[in-house]
């Protein structure tokens, strides 16, 4: 890709996208335009700006958005509309945030003229899949650099390496030294890898957590939380509305506080490993529990049992690097239908690390009926001896059957 013209460049301002930075304008000679990408990480942003100056970078080629809303409002509230989980335990932290990546990417790349756009994930990892599959689907034409599939630089130890001999801060060196742990992080979660994480055995140190504290030391004494839905999304928290990013940042801090969120995984990567990981995901984990809750009320039951079918396929579909295919354009669709009745609150109990549902209820749409569901007179509202018939007629084919085994 020597003909590249001008490239832009998905840029934290951490040790390998700073890398990247220089390693770009040595190695094709082409005009950079970095962007930074403000998803809550709750990092100050300014410094990447600045690095970004230090390597010659044109002011009106930086740029830094505040993604925070639309990230929450329309990737990371649709996602668990479809109470979305991979592999059982994964919220996708990482996984929802590269779509926007991606779009916002191929937005700069139409403003600025850009032919090309760049990213610092690996060659063994998933966000080079999600990033360059979005980018695809929005920008047919796109060219791409990933540097980890091109340069000889294969270990942090030589990125920063790299790094102190072309004057690159290098921010977060671990306490015991050597390379900090590959950490990603956004309103919805923060991930650690790298290190000793990458034994299977080793527990992960307690110093490594950042958002919560371990469940042992959380309060003694657990908090009530009441959690309004509309449409199946968050609008409120104990009585005050609330935007989407804000929603997210409040529960962040309750589930941090209480120690709910922490997960050890190791996950099946789509390009084949086994990759094991440390995540926390207090907000996500509160959002999950209380959705679920609602819909439990609010749901018709085929539905519900459709919507748990479907939602694995949705999962892979997120983690895989789908977001723009019409596939899951066209589940979200049916997710979002079945949405229109999920209206109602939910209260629940935080304490240890756990999420506990206390009592939800519907105004409007819950389907639960107390007349029908009691175990005292109901009135007869339900006829019992319905029952049988029901019993024997989905019990036929199975007498036949066994009437053939005597």
């Amino acid at each position: 890709m020597s003909d590249v013209k001008k490239v832009v460049l998905a840029y934290s301002g951490g040790l390998d996208t700073s890398v990247i930075l220089k390693w770009l304008q040595d190695t094709y000679q082409c005009e950079v335009v970095t962007f930074t990408a403000d998803l809550g990480q709750g990092e100050e942003l300014e410094p990447a700006r600045q690095k970004a100056l230090k390597f010659g970078i044109k002011p009106e080629n930086i740029y830094i958005d505040d993604l925070r809303e639309e990230f929450v409002r329309d990737f990371v509230f649709p996602m668990f509309r479809a109470n979305t989980v991979y592999e059982g335990e994964y919220l996708l932290g990482t996984s929802i945030a590269r779509p926007l990546i991606a779009k916002r990417l191929i937005d700069i790349a139409r403003e600025t003229g850009a032919d090309t756009i760049s990213h610092g994930a690996t060659g063994k990892g998933n966000d080079q899949v999600r990033f360059e599959l979005g980018a695809y689907a929005l920008m047919p034409e796109v060219k791409v650099i990933a540097p980890w599939r091109e340069w000889d630089l294969l270990s942090r130890e030589k990125l920063m390496a790299y790094a102190e001999k072309n004057g690159i801060e290098v921010d977060m060196k671990h306490k015991n030294g050597g390379a900090p742990y590959s950490m990603d992080a956004n309103l919805l979660h923060i991930s650690f890898e790298g290190r000793h994480l990458e034994n299977p055995s080793a527990e992960a140190e307690e110093s490594m957590w950042r958002w919560t504290v371990s469940p042992e030391a959380a309060p003694d004494t657990p908090e009530y939380l009441d959690v309004e839905f509309e449409r199946g999304d968050i609008v409120a928290l104990n009585g005050v509305r609330m935007s989407p990013a804000t929603v997210l940042t409040k529960l962040n801090e309750l589930g941090g506080k209480h120690g709910i969120g922490r997960l050890d995984l190791v996950e099946n990567r789509y390009v084949g490993m086994k990759s094991r990981g440390c995540y926390e995901t207090p907000g996500g984990t509160i959002i999950l529990k209380a959705h679920r809750a609602i819909e439990s009320i609010t749901l018709d039951r085929e539905v519900a049992h459709l919507k748990d079918d479907l939602m694995p396929r949705y999962a892979s579909l997120i983690y895989n690097g789908y977001w723009w295919a019409p596939e899951r354009k066209v589940l979200q669709t049916l997710i979002d239908e079945t949405q229109k009745t999920v209206n109602g609150w939910v209260r629940l109990k935080l304490y240890k690390g756990n999420v506990i549902v206390v009592s939800r209820d519907s105004k409007t749409d819950s389907l639960f009926d107390m007349n029908i569901a009691t175990f005292d007179d109901d009135g007869g509202a339900y006829n019992q001896v319905d029952a049988g018939g029901f019993i024997k007629l989905n019990a036929l084919r199975m007498r036949i059957a066994g009437r053939l085994k005597k």
